[in-house]
C-alpha cells in the first residue's frame, strides 16, 4: 500500500502528526466503530490531509452529531481556515460560516438566494428568504 507515492513506513509519521493535530493521537490503533462521530469526522479530516489537497470540500460535516460533539468538528475546521486552508462548506452551522469565510451563499431548495461577505449577509441580507432563514437559524 502506497500513500503519495510513499510506503507505509514512510507514510506513518505522516498520519500520526495529522491525528495529533485533530487531537486524536491517543486514538491511532481503534476502530473506527470504536469512535465516537465527532471523533470519526476528525479522523476523515485527517485521512484527507494526507493527501495534500489545496481546497477541502465538507457536506454538512455536522449533522449527523450528537449537539455536545459538533464543537470537536468546527474547531477542527476553524483551525484548517485559519491556517490558509481554502474551505467550501455545506453547513447550518452559521456562527462558523459567519467567524471563518470570506464569502456566504445562501441557498433554498438547491437554488442560489444570495451570496456577500459574511458582514452583508449576517447584518443586512438583501433578500427576503435569506432574512427568514438567519432569523429561524440564529
Amino acid at each position: 500500500m502506497t500513500v503519495l507515492g510513499q510506503t507505509r513506513k514512510e507514510a506513518t509519521p505522516y498520519a500520526e502528526e495529522l491525528l495529533d493535530w485533530v487531537g486524536l493521537s491517543d486514538k491511532r490503533d481503534e476502530y473506527p466503530a470504536r469512535l465516537s462521530g465527532g471523533q470519526q469526522q476528525r479522523v476523515a479530516i485527517a485521512r484527507s490531509l494526507a493527501m495534500k489537497p489545496k481546497i477541502m470540500l465538507f457536506d454538512e460535516p455536522t449533522s449527523a452529531l450528537d449537539p455536545e460533539l459538533i464543537g470537536e468538528v468546527v474547531d477542527v475546521m476553524e483551525r484548517l481556515a485559519n491556517e490558509g486552508m481554502t474551505i467550501i462548506a455545506v453547513t447550518h452551522e452559521m456562527h462558523f460560516a459567519r467567524d471563518v469565510s470570506s464569502r456566504v451563499f445562501i441557498m433554498d431548495g438547491g437554488n442560489w438566494v444570495e451570496e456577500g461577505t459574511p458582514e452583508e449577509m449576517f447584518t443586512n441580507p438583501k433578500e427576503e428568504r435569506s432574512r427568514q432563514f438567519l432569523a429561524h437559524i440564529l
